[in-house]
């Protein structure tokens, strides 16, 4: 039970930054929106891409990862990458962001990522 979880819910995280990091090379403002700083109409998109860029990469390792080396390395990866959204809630914050964004989203999807990688160890 407890190695379908900790491997259901990494597939599902990595998944899901896949996602969040399409919607960013795809509808790159919405998605700044949705980060919780919306990106100036006149401003360099680049910066949004990048974004998109790095997200998919994450989740890409992260299935990699799972796939070919394991629970594990999969829980270091985790371990690592809870800090992008430990980053993202202080840049939501430094750059005008609600609180209510900066911890109910990133700060809380680092609590998350730790727990994942929590279950991925004790397997």
């Amino acid at each position: 039970m407890l190695t379908a979880t900790a491997y259901s819910l990494a597939v599902v995280l990595d998944l899901f930054v896949v996602l969040i990091g399409a919607r960013f090379l795809l509808a790159p403002r919405p998605a700044a929106d949705g980060y919780g700083v919306p990106a100036k109409e006149n401003g360099d998109a680049a910066y949004l891409t990048v974004k998109g860029l790095r997200d998919t990469t994450f989740g890409i390792m992260g299935l990699a990862l799972l796939a070919f080396a394991g629970a594990h390395a999969e829980g270091w990866f985790m371990l690592a990458v809870a800090l992008a959204p430990f980053g993202d809630t202080l840049i939501v914050l430094r750059h005008g962001g609600t609180r209510a964004t900066a911890f109910g989203i990133h700060f809380a999807t680092a609590v998350v990522v730790l727990l994942s990688a929590g279950l991925l160890f004790a397997v």
